[in-house]
């Protein structure tokens, strides 16, 4: 069963598909990081200084310390049962850019690949003789084979 596990974990794809989840996931981070300290402060400031992160609503006050609070985070640490918008309206951005990067990459890879095949076909360098069937350069004008004479 381990000789099977092994020989399983080790083809091609597995390891490719692993490498790409491991790289995926670090690249989620990074967008992750684009979009709540580079992206969502300048549109916060657009819209009057809003931050979406602590954009919620309050659906059962805390046990602990009554609203209304200021941040998510105050809400959270008093016990208050919250629905919390503002973080949705980052992911959505966050998977918009992160699809946006996805279909870029592949729209590049898509065109690279048809470039290359359309690029036209290198010149044969070789013939075949008519008489005897061998192969010879294109550029002979007697076969070296049969020695029959090629036009």
């Amino acid at each position: 069963m381990f000789k099977e596990f092994k020989e399983f974990a080790m083809r091609g794809n597995v390891m490719d598909m692993a490498i790409g989840i491991v790289i995926g996931a670090a690249f989620g981070t990074i967008i992750k990081s684009l979009v709540a300290d580079v992206i969502m402060p300048p549109i916060g400031m657009l819209l009057g200084g809003v931050d979406f992160s602590n954009m919620f609503v309050v659906l059962k006050q805390g046990a602990e310390i009554a609203g209304p609070y200021n941040a998510l985070a105050d809400a959270q640490a008093a016990g208050a049962v919250t629905l919390n918008y503002g973080m949705f309206i980052n992911t959505v951005i966050s998977f918009i850019i992160v699809a946006f990067a996805i279909f870029m990459l592949v729209k590049g890879m898509n065109s690279a690949k048809r470039k290359e095949e359309e690029a036209p076909a290198a010149e044969p360098t070789t013939k075949n003789c008519p008489q005897c069937n061998s192969e010879i350069s294109i550029k002979a004008t007697r076969c070296p084979m049969c020695t029959s004479t090629i036009e």
